[in-house]
């Protein structure tokens, strides 16, 4: 067998073979590794015995392990691994070709329209993704549309079909070629007992497809609730006890998500309309940013703990970042405040076949800019918020700014300061939440010296303060 082994100079081998032994969780997708007596690659954290020392060879990527000739493990599962976070790990092109490409950049889309709309040559980012992940674009979304449809095999009661197109492929024919070619066995023969899909099932189109999304622990799910919880757009979203539900528009379709933690599997589990399923990969990685699940907790709060943070981390372990399913909702949550109800019914379109109260969709940045800013203050919202958000959904509308995890973080950041009105806290949020920016801290914060020594995490460190000031605001209150 041909192996691409992980470069020795990018990954101590020792440390990851103590790491293997131990099947410390917190190295779970950080690395893979496989083993050249069977052919298969594992995720560290795998139940089944491990080799021999000179029978492994360590990957970055799942991608890296299979383009090697190695195939998945059915008991371990790679595909359910939690994603790699990026921070100062691959060079920031690659990363960020890499998030766009696992969220379904290149199904039915060329490597070259990718680097145009980067803005980069074909070449350049093709050497950028072999350099950092040892594999081509194309086998990186190959590995990506694979691994998906593993996974709806194994766990829901779609068809062969449907599981094909919902995990990218243009082709039935190409996604059958590809899947035997890669793992040896049809898609039919790895389906789980129990979970073929019988004719009546085909036609329940109201049934939702159960997913769950992998994190490393420890993972603070109440307090992203809460953070929901005093956020949340009516008509959008709903929280009931530990679970969250929104509406969702992506691509064209429509479709409601139901989201709650089972930390005894580490995983969120999703439920998710029929009607997305045509948009999944997409869908799927905008979760993972909305929770923060590609955060590695313990590196994170072992560094925050060294840089002062340590009482708040011992209260708060493993604290996400809320994120964004839609870059400009993280504006129009900050801007419109309390009238938040009255502009979501106004200009949020309605959904059919909404739950629970969920009947709308998030105003859109096209919309906002068409109603401008008299529609606003009718609906409650202070001239200046309304002035500044309308300015900011043309801004997006025209494509000047972008607010999509994977972009230029400091260069949007640049752009929104010069819009008027926009103060710095604002900025940071966007920064944190819409791009995805781990490092966002607002530079008028009189604590921003402080905040030097917890990079390249300080919008993490950012949030455990907040968290302090709220516990002693309650305090003094009581």
């Amino acid at each position: 067998m041909t192996t691409t082994p992980l470069r020795t100079d990018r990954l101590d081998a020792a440390a990851y073979s103590r790491a293997l032994r131990a099947r410390d969780a917190r190295f779970d997708g950080v690395f893979f590794v496989g083993i050249t007596s069977t052919g298969i690659y594992c995720r560290p954290v795998c139940p089944a015995r491990v080799s021999y020392p000179e029978r492994r060879r360590f990957y970055e990527s799942a991608a890296a392990a299979e383009v090697a000739g190695y195939r998945p493990c059915l008991r371990c599962r790679p595909e359910l691994a939690p994603g790699k976070a990026p921070v100062d790990a691959v060079p920031r092109l690659a990363a960020n070709a890499a998030r766009r490409i696992e969220a379904g950049a290149l199904n039915g889309s060329s490597v070259g329209a990718l680097a145009t709309e980067m803005g980069v040559s074909e070449r350049h980012l093709r050497r950028a993704l072999e350099r950092a992940f040892g594999v081509s674009p194309l086998e990186l979304a190959q590995t990506h549309r694979l691994l998906l449809a593993k996974r709806l095999l194994a766990d829901t009661t779609l068809s062969v079909t449907r599981i094909a197109f919902a995990s990218g492929f243009q082709s039935l024919r190409r996604f059958n070629a590809l899947f035997q070619e890669r793992y040896r066995l049809s898609p039919r023969e790895l389906r789980r007992p129990g979970k073929g899909e019988s004719p009546k099932a085909l036609g329940q189109q109201k049934d939702a497809v159960h997913l769950s999304l992998a994190y490393r622990a420890p993972f603070d799910w109440n307090s992203l609730l809460d953070t929901l919880r005093r956020e949340t757009l009516p008509g959008v979203e709903l929280i009931e006890g530990l679970r969250y539900t929104r509406t969702v528009a992506l691509e064209g379709k429509l479709g409601v998500i139901s989201v709650e933690d089972v930390p005894t599997r580490k995983h969120l589990a999703i439920e998710v309309s029929p009607s997305l399923l045509p948009v999944l990969m997409p869908l799927l990685a905008r979760l993972r940013q909305l929770f923060d699940l590609d955060s590695e907790p313990t590196a994170i709060d072992a560094h925050l703990t060294q840089g002062g943070l340590g009482a708040s981390v011992r209260r708060h372990p493993g604290l996400r970042l809320l994120g964004s399913v839609d870059g400009f909702e993280v504006a129009l949550r900050a801007l419109v405040g309390e009238a938040a109800g009255r502009v979501v019914r106004e200009f949020g379109d309605s959904i059919d076949g909404g739950r629970d109260g969920l009947t709308q969709l998030a105003p859109t940045a096209h919309r906002i800019a068409k109603v401008g800013c008299d529609g606003l203050m009718k609906c409650g919202v202070g001239k200046r918020k309304a002035e500044l958000l309308v300015r900011l959904a043309e801004e997006v509308v025209a494509g000047r700014i972008v607010l999509e995890r994977g972009g230029d973080a400091e260069r949007v950041s640049r752009a929104l300061r010069e819009l008027p009105g926009m103060d710095e806290k604002l900025v940071t949020l966007i920064a944190t939440r819409a791009l995805g920016w781990p490092d966002a801290f607002p530079s008028t914060d009189p604590r921003a010296q402080r905040a030097e020594q917890w990079r390249p995490w300080r919008a993490y460190g950012l949030l455990h303060l907040r968290m302090e000031e709220g516990r002693l605001a309650g305090r003094r209150v009581g």
